[in-house]
């Protein structure tokens, strides 16, 4: 498919493009769809049941994915209940994003071996993987589409990035039941899929009956959806499905305030705010491992025992660790109160200047595996309560 980045053809735009019309598969076509992708060469990665949680792994058929399975996600807390139906995408976002087979998490970037006179250096060559990733949800699209602008616009492309990026099949799925922590309505990144996907599935249980409402959203995706038996949808399963994304809209368990808010967060830089969530604050990282769009690093340098072979690999790292701001004398952020601010005026904020969106897609992911519950609409909500009441934010809107 292309690239979200090139020529808007794939923006994320509130547009569908204009390919075949929307088709119904039922629970055996959706197999058919899996089994197509493997026979093309594609590797298929899909949601999974693992200890406990939703986690994104191999599939090689429907039968892999979690039939009626639920999450319910609040501040702190992930559990895996049963429903009361076979649904396939009846949950939302677990602690995996996409991002780690896209970014792994550690890469070898080179390695060298001691010879008799100086060493040989061997660059690792970039990873040649066909991914298809089967069940994306709108907000990690905008994740994918927000590390594209990353990694691959500007001076510097990342070439592991993009050789696992270029031939990425994408089968995206509406959410249809918001999780207790979402909040993607508000960063208007949900909770349906508008474009950036080659295919998108909508699950439709009704009266008894187990379907897809399945569309093309590239070339690739028409020609693969080729391949399938499909009904044509009817008026009937399109209001369906269209009333069920309205009501998955105003359900969402958190909401997010973004009008104004990145000059909010840089004018109140001072805030008090910042201790109170300081003294909460573990600076664990959670939040930044299991985000969709972090993408700090550190780079590692290693040698064996002999001193004969030598190793450089880049890992994830985050802006909450001490040694992540250490320079000469110190740490420039050595407390969690400045670490805090740092992460949520960039993610909120900076990261607007950077790469002209927002940082959050609205997951809720940070809120769910923050160990005491810290909640990232709520931190914002009581900056602007903060704000408001402050006789010096108010001089300094008026002198704007």
């Amino acid at each position: 498919m292309s690239f979200l980045w090139e020529a808007d053809k794939h923006s994320m735009a509130n547009e569908q493009p204009p390919f075949a019309k929307p088709c119904i598969l039922d629970t055996d076509g959706l197999d058919h769809l899996i089994r197509a992708l493997l026979g093309q060469g594609y590797e298929v990665l899909g949601p999974t049941v693992s200890e406990g949680a939703i986690v994104y792994e191999r599939v090689s058929s429907a039968a892999d994915l979690p039939a009626g399975w639920t999450d319910q996600q609040q501040g702190g807390r992930y559990r895996l209940h049963r429903r009361s139906d076979g649904a396939l995408f009846g949950h939302v976002v677990g602690p995996h994003s996409w991002k780690k087979f896209l970014y792994p998490p550690a890469r070898r970037l080179w390695h060298a071996q001691r010879k008799a006179k100086g060493f040989r250096l061997i660059p690792e060559e970039p990873a040649a993987h066909k991914y298809a990733f089967l069940g994306v949800r709108a907000c990690d699209l905008h994740a994918i589409a927000v590390q594209d602008r990353v990694f691959l616009q500007g001076p510097y492309v990342d070439p592991d990035y993009l050789a696992r990026r270029q031939d990425l099949f994408i089968v995206a799925v509406n959410c249809t039941q918001p999780g207790g922590n979402c909040f993607c309505a508000s960063m208007e990144t949900g909770p349906s899929v508008s474009s950036g996907y080659d295919l998108s599935l909508t699950e439709l249980l009704h009266d008894g009956a187990h379907r897809f409402l399945i569309a093309a959203g590239s070339d690739s995706g028409t020609q693969v959806l080729s391949q399938i038996h499909s009904d044509p949808a009817t008026p009937v399963d399109l209001q369906l499905a269209e009333q069920l994304l309205d009501d998955a809209s105003k359900s969402m368990g958190r909401t997010l305030e973004t009008r104004g808010l990145q000059d909010l967060l840089y004018r109140n830089s001072e805030s008090p705010e910042w201790d109170n969530v300081a003294a909460r604050c573990l600076s664990c990282a959670n939040c930044t491992m299991v985000c969709p769009t972090c993408f700090c690093a550190n780079v590692e340098d290693t040698t064996d025992l002999t001193g004969s072979h030598a190793e450089r690999w880049r890992r994830w790292d985050s802006c909450f660790t001490v040694n992540f701001s250490y320079i000469h004398g110190g740490s420039v952020r050595a407390t969690s109160r400045s670490r805090y601010r740092q992460w949520l005026t960039h993610k909120l904020a900076a990261w607007i200047d950077q790469f002209g969106t927002s940082g959050c897609v609205g997951c809720g992911r940070c809120i769910t595996w923050c160990p005491v519950g810290i909640d990232i609409t709520a931190e914002a909500r009581a900056l602007r309560d903060s704000d408001a009441s402050s006789p010096v934010s108010d001089s300094n809107r008026s002198s704007a």
